[in-house]
């Protein structure tokens, strides 16, 4: 599913109007039964209270819309209408005359002086005073009208987006000034500020109406932001042929594990062997190896020099791909291996944890990465690597930045993991949930990676597919346990069960 900028939203609108055809007004409609339809099947209750806050602009024509389709249901809403310029748009006046013809509606337009009704726990407030169109912080009136509703105890609908809210970039917004919507409601297509943890306050659940714009002008508009569709990630998925044998799957080598950190080793070999991969060899210190091979029998094991750490790099001519990172530590030594490591080595590789703050405390060592590696750092992470972000939207960027310079893809961990190309390109990842903030799981992560990397598949798609197999796992633990208790070791667990759903929709 395509991510456009509010600007295109606005273009794919205008596609529609032009080439269904559609009149504006009728589209407007359109947009209003939907929404309609979704407050009521939310809160079915004709008797709920419910006021509505309506802009001078488009966003509050579909106010003003939905007032009118929620009367029809037998509902009485309470409207104001913002106009204190005295200058609607062509359809809000349209719906505000509609309005003013139907009965069982309470409308008041507010030009100078607004008197604020008594909201309480039982109400619920349609925000509809601006939509995606703002590219500056609200200020003056509206701000005051946006603290307001904030201020009170009712149950919040924002109309698209919630207003005060920029559909993109928000680092220079005024957080007071941002309608805080318990439930927001986009018009066919989200937002790419949706997707970012600071915005989650202000958008709170969110879903997607179907409005009918023009499938043939969404496809024809193209977006360097994607949301995962669950048909699309399957269609990735390559199932086994009858004659296979470990042959065929691939040799990784995980260089994992340091003295105290066996863990993130066996978790991540353990994520590898359970995501197909045909052989596994895991470089660890002698510390680790007995406490490897007792745990993950099904690997190999190959000694470092070091009884307690990763010392000196190692041949990898005989692998498909290699994983390093997980467990590794932060001593001299161990970093100078590691950038040595990849220095040497010509096989695509999965770089994580340890190994990404040795490249942050080296940044020239990025030129060295070898052609088809993923990087997969978490926030903290990728400003080690490529400087301080402010926000979310300030690190997407400096992601896709650094993907171009570096050659490389990167998996942005988190909620809505994106995985960002080379050519600049994010796609957002769908599965996944708060239970898997939990130590472990991105070393899950990286043996699930690695194992497709040496799979053969391509590093864009090892990476979109291995962030949505690593989530639905996750998913499929937390519908088995909960979400407070899950550790990463039941996400890896639940693997097979992951990939034999992809197994059983390929067939």
């Amino acid at each position: 599913m395509k991510i456009f900028p509010t600007s295109g939203i606005r273009q794919l609108d205008a596609y529609t109007i032009e080439h269904e055809p559609i009149a504006s007004i009728d589209l407007m409609e359109r947009a209003a039964r939907a929404l309609a339809d979704a407050i009521t099947g939310r809160w079915p209750d004709a008797d709920t209270p419910v006021v509505i806050f309506a802009g001078p602009g488009n966003n509050g024509g579909d106010a003003l819309a939905v007032a009118r389709l929620m009367a029809g249901k037998g509902y009485r809403p309470e409207v104001f209408l913002f106009n204190p310029q005295g200058r609607l748009s062509d359809d809000c006046a349209k719906n505000r005359e509609r309005l003013r013809a139907t009965k069982g509606v309470v409308f008041h337009e507010i030009i100078t002086q607004f008197v604020p009704p008594v909201l309480t726990t039982d109400h619920v407030v349609v925000d509809g005073l601006f939509g995606s169109g703002l590219n500056k912080p609200l200020s003056g009136g509206f701000a005051a009208v946006v603290k307001y509703i904030n201020a009170s105890p009712a149950r919040i609908v924002a109309i698209d987006v919630p207003s005060g809210l920029m559909g993109e970039d928000n680092t220079y917004n005024m957080a007071g000034n941002i309608v805080r919507a318990d439930l927001t409601l986009s018009l066919q297509l989200p937002k790419l500020a949706f997707l970012f943890a600071e915005n989650e306050a202000y958008v709170g659940e969110w879903s997607l109406l179907d409005i009918g714009l023009s499938k043939e002008g969404i496809d024809a508009t193209d977006s360097d932001f994607e949301l995962a569709d669950d048909d699309e990630v399957t269609s990735l998925f390559r199932p086994r042929k009858r004659f296979a044998h470990k042959g065929n799957f691939g040799h990784a080598l995980l260089i994992a594990g340091s003295q105290g950190m066996a863990g993130a080793s066996i978790l991540s070999a353990r994520g590898c062997l359970c995501s197909g991969v045909g052989r596994l060899t895991v470089h660890v210190p002698f510390c680790n190896n007995f406490m490897v091979q007792a745990s993950v029998p099904e690997a190999m094991t190959e000694l470092d020099y070091s009884e307690t750490c990763f010392s000196e790099p190692t041949d990898t001519d005989d692998y498909q791909a290699v994983g390093i990172g997980p467990g590794l530590g932060r001593t001299p030594q161990t970093a100078g291996a590691v950038l040595e490591q990849i220095r040497t080595c010509r096989t695509p590789m999965v770089i994580d944890a340890d190994a990404l703050n040795a490249l942050g405390d080296d940044r020239s060592a990025l030129k060295n990465l070898p052609e088809g590696s993923i990087l997969t750092p978490h926030p903290k992470e990728l400003e080690r690597l490529a400087g301080k972000c402010r926000n979310s939207y300030e690190r997407l960027m400096m992601a896709r930045d650094l993907a171009q310079k570096a050659a490389v893809h990167i998996v942005l961990k988190g909620a809505y993991t994106a995985v960002v190309s080379p050519d600049g390109h994010c796609w957002f990842n769908r599965t996944g949930n708060p239970g898997m903030a939990t130590a472990g799981s991105g070393d899950v992560l990286t043996g699930v990676l690695l194992a497709l990397l040496a799979q053969g598949y391509d590093a864009g798609t090892a990476a979109r597919l291995g962030v949505y197999i690593h989530g639905l796992a996750g998913d499929l633990a937390a519908q088995r346990l909960g979400r407070t208790g899950m550790t990463a070791g039941d996400i890896t667990d639940c693997l097979p069960l992951a990939w034999k759903l992809l197994e059983e929709k390929n067939k």
